[in-house]
């Protein structure tokens, strides 16, 4: 069945335009996806081999890495800070809703360890029976700025309804790599697990989408065989400024799509990843450029501002610099609009 799937899906994107350059009558320049079948390749997802830039792997392989990397996971969760009331800066409270501006270095919600779902709702409370119940949606353990938790059963269905339609404005503002030669656009590149980096993201390439398969869902998490997400990020150029010395764009950040570490996995595939980015910034956890190599950078983000590999490794352990600035959404309950600002903190 999972081999039906992927050869359906690999059938369609070599027809359809998902995968396929166009050409934008925008004003903002527009990144597509463009990595196209070498259509003289052959495709030996047993062997190990590289397959047009795509390492096939073992499911015991896949499996012994992504063992690996949630130990270090868990090992830096143990560290998520532990907030007191007078930690927690509430930016707006009803009886329905709470949103706070999140401190970087906390969970936004844990089982085991400290979180910011715990401590609002040891201190400010709710009709609901645990604080896991309460999240809506989530902030990285290093990123700062809003997040909504609802405070009753009625709030929570609604904003996991509001978040599920899209019908919510978030931006965010960072801080990356190098100084950027343009002043906005937007990337719109398709997100897939990484089986080579697991449980990381990267951008979803149709050699990735040949090597999966070689892995059957009962084997590996079904998480890595799901198919490609469309994604799409807009950015603009507040700035440009150094750190240290080096230089760095501030740009302000709309995820439009929505997709699990899509800010951080767009722009590192740009060459403009996260100041400090731990993750996906150079020497990172995750594969390096979003996933990408140098030619597909150059064929899908053609950009001769790229931040060089030595900017980046002197940024790499920097703070990180990503920040959720603002909100805008109709509240659950009340149908009023709710529009919401904080200052970033670097």
């Amino acid at each position: 069945m999972r081999f039906h799937s992927l050869v359906c899906l690999l059938l369609t994107v070599n027809g359809a335009t998902a995968f396929v350059p166009s050409v934008s009558r925008q004003q903002h320049p527009v990144f597509y996806s463009t990595v196209e079948a070498d259509t003289d390749a052959s495709v030996n997802v047993a062997s190990g081999n590289a397959v047009n830039g795509a390492s096939s792997l073992s499911a015991a392989d896949v499996n012994s890495r992504l063992q690996a990397q949630l130990a270090k996971l868990r090992e830096k969760d143990a560290t998520s800070a532990k907030l007191s009331k007078e930690d927690i800066k509430v930016v707006f409270e009803d009886d329905h809703v709470i949103v706070v501006n999140k401190p970087a270095g906390v969970l936004s919600m844990s089982a085991d360890h400290p979180s910011l779902a715990q401590a609002v709702y040891d201190h400010f409370g709710s009709s609901l029976d645990r604080a896991d119940k309460m999240v809506v949606h989530r902030l990285g353990f290093d990123t700062s700025g809003l997040v909504i938790l609802g405070k009753t059963a009625e709030a929570v269905r609604g904003m996991n309804t509001v978040f599920r339609t899209r019908k919510i404005e978030r931006t965010y503002e960072a801080l990356v790599c190098g100084h950027m030669e343009q002043a906005s656009g937007i990337i719109h590149l398709p997100l897939m697990r990484d089986y080579e980096f697991p449980p990381f993201m990267r951008v979803s390439t149709e050699a990735h989408q040949q090597a999966l398969l070689s892995l059957e869902g009962s084997d590996v998490s079904k998480k890595l065989l799901q198919l490609p997400k469309d994604s799409l990020t807009k950015y603009e150029v507040l700035g440009k400024e150094e750190v240290d010395g080096q230089p760095v764009t501030r740009v302000l950040l709309h995820s439009i799509s929505g997709r699990t570490h899509q800010l951080n996995v767009h722009l590192a595939a740009m060459g403009h990843p996260i100041v400090g980015d731990a993750t996906y910034g150079k020497g990172g956890s995750a594969a390096p450029n979003g996933g990408l190599t140098a030619a597909e950078q150059d064929q899908l983000l053609p950009n001769k501002s790229r931040a060089s590999d030595s900017v980046q490794s002197a940024l790499a352990s920097k703070k990180t610099c990503v920040h959720a600035k603002s909100l805008k959404f109709r509240h659950p309950v009340t149908k009023e609009d709710v529009s919401l600002s904080v200052n970033t903190p670097f």
